[in-house]
């Protein structure tokens, strides 16, 4: 039987970057070959901490449409689509909030983890604490056997397993799927500035658009080991985010191992590894670059690309949810 794929971690709020390549973008383009795959731009869900830029929602679902074409999401094989145009979606979120309690919510690692990133205290928009039941109606309005997502994105999984199960249960029926995450070989690509995460409030990303001479000043200032400060000293390739990115991004993986083992006995100086790494992420960024140059000239056929993908996903969640309403008892036929 044919999987079926649904992807909700974009939030159009910007540019993509190669953390967004590394977590889920790779495995789109790979899956989309053998999968039923939809892609969503989750602009309702970006609202949740962004309720007051509407307009960068907006400007982004483009940005994003541009890179997710641009790296080899193909239209024909995949359905992109706008989560708000889609209104199935939050009648099936309001069903699934009574079952799951506030307190659950609370609970839930993933959204403890961005509250705290965030800076929100006491002043959580009702919104933000409720995405991850808007997630789960995402995913099972498509009724998705598999979700990419990084690993910090496991509690949402589970808890739309948790969504399904009681619902399933309770109105004694079969119509919702219970998803499987799909993790990435590399769990998480670090910022430049050697922080836990790639992030575009940190500022310490590489974007799949940047121009060749910003990737160039961004790699030649990468964060290494503070500890290598002369070029016979042995380095560190743990904890590194140059050796990071070369696991994920150079295609000579053999050389990678002979950079790693001669940097950990000294000898090999930082700008070195610096210059391989940047030949390799711009032999990578360079057709994207060109297609994402290319496809922007045009930009009314990118959004009537993911409008006719919106109507196509519109009608699946449809059915789903006249199926959910079956199931409750609450499909009236007009009476």
């Amino acid at each position: 039987m044919e999987k079926k794929i649904i992807l909700t971690g974009d939030r159009p709020t910007g540019k993509l970057h190669l953390g967004h390549y590394v977590g889920s973008l790779a495995a789109r383009v790979r899956l989309q070959h053998d999968h039923k795959q939809f892609v969503m731009l989750a602009d309702q869900q970006a609202l949740t901490d962004h309720a007051d830029e509407p307009e960068k929602i907006r400007a982004s679902i483009l940005e994003v449409s541009l890179d997710y074409l641009a790296v080899g999401i193909d239209p024909k094989k995949t359905t992109i689509f706008i989560q708000s145009m889609i209104p199935a979606l939050p009648e099936i979120m309001m069903y699934f909030l009574n079952l799951i309690t506030w307190n659950r919510l609370k609970h839930n690692p993933t959204v403890k983890m961005e509250i705290q990133q965030k800076g929100f205290g006491e002043e959580v928009p009702a919104g933000f604490m409720v995405y991850p039941i808007s997630q789960s109606a995402d995913i099972t309005a498509f009724k998705a056997d598999l979700v990419p997502v990084g690993d910090d994105q496991i509690p949402m999984i589970e808890q739309c397993v948790e969504v399904v199960r009681k619902f399933n249960r309770m109105y004694k029926t079969d119509v919702l799927v219970e998803p499987k995450p799909v993790l990435s070989s590399i769990a998480r690509l670090p910022g430049i500035d050697g922080k836990a995460k790639m992030s575009k409030s940190l500022g310490n990303c590489i974007y799949l658009s940047d121009p060749a001479d910003i990737v160039a000043k961004k790699v030649k200032g990468m964060y290494t080991d503070p500890t290598h400060l002369r070029l016979e000293d042995p380095g560190k390739v743990e904890g590194n985010p140059v050796f990071t990115y070369l696991d994920a991004f150079a295609t000579d993986k053999a050389h990678v191992e002979e950079l790693k083992a001669h940097y950990q006995r000294g000898g090999l100086g930082d700008s070195v590894v610096k210059k391989y790494l940047l030949d390799q992420l711009q032999a990578f960024l360079d057709p994207i670059r060109a297609r994402r140059t290319e496809l922007a000239k045009d930009p009314k056929h990118v959004w009537d690309t993911v409008f006719k993908g919106t109507d196509i996903a519109k009608t699946v969640a449809e059915k789903t949810l006249t199926e959910i309403k079956q199931a409750m008892g609450i499909q009236y036929n007009g009476f």
